[in-house]
């Protein structure tokens, strides 16, 4: 027996509020992937672990709030609570390798391809593995062509995010790259979707294992709540974040940096390594103590 799939029960509500979480993730982790490629130093790797964790949490909290209006008529639908929160891990880990290639390796075309490549199948694992996390008594199918177009717009799309959180800098700019980031999230996985089909078997309207879209809704709260209130510490404790340096694509002898890459530490010049600078560096008191 085919079922009856409906993918926007509740209307405009939860494509609206998936999209506007995906920004939010997006926006959140361009900002901090952005600050670490000010800061060289300690804190790069934090800087690279928050963006992950936020573009990683934002993409599945969009996609559990948009399967909340996906029903099937003939079958309630459940969900099981080990796979669903794996499908998280498996996005935030994913993301973070991918920012992780290009925060340390920067714009090239190499660092974007593959960075892009690993965080957009990433993203496609999360929805598919997800979507195995379903419980109705059917059986879910896909249409191949359109699961390979999902997952080819989900690695254009991470591939430019990739790029986007490397070279744009600005707040405004980086505002409008969340926003097209939030669009090409929710087009993956709406395009996902459109490949479903449901076969039932037994009687219609047995239900499923697992635990329920409404019951999912509390922890899936939880995302929006910790996304609002970092995104508040951060800005409190680094305004730099928000609103950027206006000289910060200069390096501190005035020279302009590559694109893409970190600015030079002081007393370091052009193509020379950073360890090298580090030696020829003034050593504090060495003017008084004439051992420089």
């Amino acid at each position: 027996m085919q079922g009856t799939v409906d993918g926007f029960s509740y209307g405009l509500v939860t494509p609206v509020a998936a999209y506007v979480m995906a920004c939010l993730g997006g926006a959140l982790g361009l900002r901090c992937t952005t600050r670490s490629i000010r800061d060289g130093g300690s804190f790069k790797p934090g800087w690279l672990a928050l963006g992950a964790t936020a573009i990683g949490s934002g993409i599945w909290t969009m996609h559990f709030i948009a399967m909340m209006g996906f029903t099937v008529a003939e079958a309630p639908v459940g969900y099981d609570r080990p796979t669903t929160f794996a499908s998280l891990a498996v996005a935030i880990v994913m993301a973070g390798i991918g920012i992780f290639i290009v925060g340390y390796r920067g714009a090239t075309r190499m660092a974007l391809v593959t960075g892009g490549t690993i965080t957009g199948l990433g993203v496609a694992s999360m929805h598919y593995l997800g979507m195995a996390g379903m419980r109705l008594q059917g059986r879910v199918e896909y249409d191949t062509l359109t699961v390979v177009l999902s997952v080819v717009i989900a690695v254009v799309a991470a591939t430019w995010a990739l790029w986007a959180a490397v070279m744009v800098h600005s707040f405004l700019a980086s505002l409008g790259a969340s926003l097209v980031m939030g669009i090409a999230v929710s087009g993956m996985h709406y395009t996902g979707m459109a490949a479903v089909s449901v076969h039932l078997h037994g009687a219609a309207g047995s239900a499923g294992t697992g635990e329920s879209a409404a019951t999912l809704l509390a922890p899936m709260l939880v995302g929006p709540v910790v996304f609002l209130l970092l995104a508040a510490v951060v800005v409190m404790f680094d305004p730099l974040l928000v609103m950027g340096r206006p000289d910060w694509q200069q390096s501190p002898q005035g020279i302009p940096a590559r694109p893409g890459v970190p600015a030079q530490r002081a007393g370091q010049r052009r193509g020379q390594p950073a360890a090298w600078a580090a030696d020829r560096s003034p050593r504090r008191g060495s003017q008084q103590s004439g051992d420089w």
